[in-house]
C-alpha cells in the first residue's frame, strides 16, 4: 500500500488503522514537504518505509517516488491509498483479491459506481465533471487504484505530469498497452480534515483530462507521438 500524503496529520491514523496488515505486506508513506507532523504521526505508527520531500513536489510527484519505491521492495500488487480517509481500507481485500486471482491486472474503486459520492458530501460541480468527462470508466479521478506489478513496471511514469493530471495521464498510458481496469464500488467522505483540491483548481485539472484525451486520441490515430505513450 502506497501512501501520498500531504497535511494528513490529523487523518492518517485513523486512514492506517483501518489497512487489514495480515494481507499487506508493506506500508510505504511519502510525505511532500508537510507542514505539519505527518511524518511524526507516521513514524508513531510504526509505518515501515516513509519518504520525506524535502520541497513539494506535486501530487503527480509524491506518486512517483510512491511508485519507485515499491518497485524497489518488489511489490506484486500495488496499491494506492490516500491518507485522508475519504476512501475506506476494508476495501483493500476486494481490489487485491481481483488482481490476485487473475481477473484484471488493475482496480478502480468507484466512487460514482454507487449512489455514495453525492450522499458522502462529493460537490456537485465534481460529480458532473466525472459524468461528463468520463467514457469507458464509471470514474477516471478516484484516488484509490489497485495495479499488478506487472503493469507499474511496465509504465514510464516518470515523464507524466507532477500535478494531478498525472492520474490522467496513467489511465492513459494503461490503455495503450492495452490492459483492461476493473471497477468497485465505493462509498466516499467528505470532511473538513481530508484533502480536496478547489473548484479553480478542479477547473483547470478538467482541462488537463480534455488535453489528455486529444493526445491520447492523436496518438492512436497514428497522427502524433505523445512522449509518455512511447
Amino acid at each position: 500500500v502506497v501512501m501520498p500524503a500531504y497535511r494528513a496529520a490529523l487523518t492518517l491514523e485513523r486512514t492506517y488503522r483501518e489497512i487489514p496488515l495480515d494481507l499487506v505486506d508493506d506500508v510505504i508513506l511519502v510525505d511532500d514537504a508537510s507542514p505539519d507532523d505527518t511524518v511524526d504521526v507516521a513514524r508513531r505508527l510504526g509505518i515501515r518505509h516513509v519518504i520525506r520531500h524535502d520541497r513539494n513536489k506535486g501530487y503527480g510527484g509524491n506518486q512517483k517516488t510512491c511508485y519507485a519505491k515499491a518497485l524497489e521492495l518488489g511489490a506484486d500488487i500495488v496499491v494506492m491509498l490516500h491518507p485522508d480517509y475519504q476512501y475506506t481500507p476494508m476495501l483493500l481485500p476486494a481490489m487485491i483479491s481481483i488482481i490476485g486471482n487473475g481477473l484484471y491486472p488493475v482496480v478502480f474503486a468507484s466512487r460514482i459506481l454507487g449512489k455514495g459520492a453525492l450522499k458522502g458530501g462529493m460537490p456537485m460541480y465534481k460529480y458532473v465533471a466525472n459524468r461528463f468527462l468520463n467514457q469507458k470508466l464509471s470514474e477516471y479521478h478516484t484516488g484509490y487504484r489497485a495495479f499488478s506489478g506487472e503493469v507499474i513496471r511496465s509504465l514510464d511514469f516518470t515523464h507524466n505530469s507532477d500535478d494531478f493530471i498525472f492520474d490522467n495521464e496513467m489511465i492513459a498510458q494503461i490503455f495503450y498497452k492495452g490492459y483492461e481496469i476493473a471497477e468497485v464500488t465505493c462509498p466516499t467522505k467528505y470532511f473538513e480534515e481530508a484533502s480536496s483540491i478547489n473548484f479553480t483548481r478542479s477547473s483547470i485539472y478538467g482541462l488537463g483530462v480534455l488535453r489528455t484525451s486529444l493526445l491520447y486520441m492523436l496518438t492512436k490515430l497514428g497522427l502524433m507521438r505523445w512522449k509518455i505513450l512511447t
